[in-house]
């Protein structure tokens, strides 16, 4: 399994995590769900920092050689300002409810971050 784990820092761009809300809740995320070798994908942000990313579980490292959806960095102006990829050692799951993921997070709640 491999990661890659990647993000903006927004200072430069006129997009903001309010707005890459919207566009996810909108139409950033479905594309994801036809990539092959694509277990998670989780979009994050640093409200503190003004960081926008995503972190990608791949099945393996050709999976994560996929070209991505040049959408989010159209709207942002520009590629992502870091990003790494990281061999998995291990996974494991916790004990939880048993929830899908895939509707969990801020922009499904359509709460900001504090």
């Amino acid at each position: 399994m491999h990661v890659v784990v990647c993000w903006w820092d927004l200072s430069e761009s006129a997009q903001s995590i309010e707005s890459l809300r919207v566009f996810l809740r909108e139409e950033g995320i479905e594309p994801f769900t036809r990539y092959q070798g694509l277990r998670l994908k989780s979009w994050i942000s640093d409200p503190f920092a003004n960081r926008w990313g995503a972190v990608f579980l791949w099945e393996s490292v050709e999976d994560a050689q996929a070209p991505m959806p040049p959408r989010a960095t159209e709207l942002i102006g520009y590629p992502p300002t870091h990003s790494y990829a990281f061999d998995v050692e291990a996974n494991v799951e916790g004990i939880h409810s048993g929830a899908d993921l895939t509707q969990l997070g801020l922009v499904f709640a359509g709460v900001p971050a504090n």
